[in-house]
């Protein structure tokens, strides 16, 4: 009895989380070319802390996000929920593998949020992309990257890949590490529901995440670093530390 009432909780969850998603892709389709930019980022901030509401997942921040750009933030990534989480505490431009532009709504969602999409098998691409940020960071925007290039298991930090940091040094912009976790909020235990990793099908790990005890993202914000000299490679290193110094943190929210 009580898996069957797990199961209804969740579908009812499952089927609000479809509507949301519905209405956010209807928003942009047909709201969002008549707004200007400050108010599609109002629109998505909004629509990402309800749709986190919708899966029962709160937020806490902790630190400050940037009040404006140029500023690239670099966080660990444990999950396709780590857009969301981050879109719900500050709107940024993120980098993404193509791959989810090619996703039924999330691709439509992910672009109208002004996502710049990389093939990381194309040097050209990767290139044209480092090109594309470094001119965002110089007009002011704040982009985000995951360093990792992939989702762990949000217990191990996985070496940070150095070539994205390229455009903050072109730009002479600051990176501001970040740290994200997942937390059960009765036992303040890490929990890997929302984790999104080796043979997780999307599907199963939102439902995972939708049948899990209500969760809390913590989302801890460090303080912005500017490269003083040094090379991509050093920098990734140092930010990498940075973000594990962080994440070490969130034990004490």
């Amino acid at each position: 009895m009580k898996r069957l009432g797990m199961r209804v909780r969740a579908s009812w969850k499952f089927a609000r989380v479809l509507m949301h998603v519905a209405t956010g892709f209807c928003t942009v389709v047909f709201i969002f070319p008549a707004l200007c930019t400050s108010k599609k980022e109002e629109r998505i901030q909004a629509w990402a802390l309800a749709l986190l509401a919708r899966f029962a997942i709160q937020l806490a921040v902790v630190g400050e996000p940037p009040a404006r750009g140029p500023v690239l933030l670099a966080a660990n990534h444990i999950s396709w929920l780590d857009i969301v989480v981050m879109h719900a505490a500050r709107h940024c431009r993120f980098v993404s593998k193509a791959d989810l532009k090619r996703w039924p709504l999330i691709g439509t969602l992910a672009a109208s949020a002004g996502t710049l999409f990389i093939e990381r098998e194309s040097r050209r691409s990767a290139m044209r992309v480092v090109h594309h940020m470094a001119e965002r960071l110089r007009a002011g925007d704040v982009l985000a990257v995951f360093p990792e290039g992939t989702t762990s298991d949000g217990v191990n930090l996985l070496p940070f890949h150095a070539n994205l940091f390229q455009a903050a040094i072109a730009a002479d912009a600051p990176v501001l590490p970040v740290a994200l976790q997942f937390e059960d909020i009765a036992t303040g235990a890490r929990s890997l529901a929302p984790c999104y990793i080796n043979n997780d099908s999307l599907l199963g790990s939102i439902w995972r995440t939708l049948a899990a005890p209500p969760l809390r993202a913590v989302l801890i914000f460090g303080e912005p670093q500017p490269a003083l000299g040094r090379d991509r490679r050093a920098w990734a290193a140092d930010l990498r530390s940075a973000v594990e110094d962080l994440r070490g943190k969130s034990a004490a929210v």
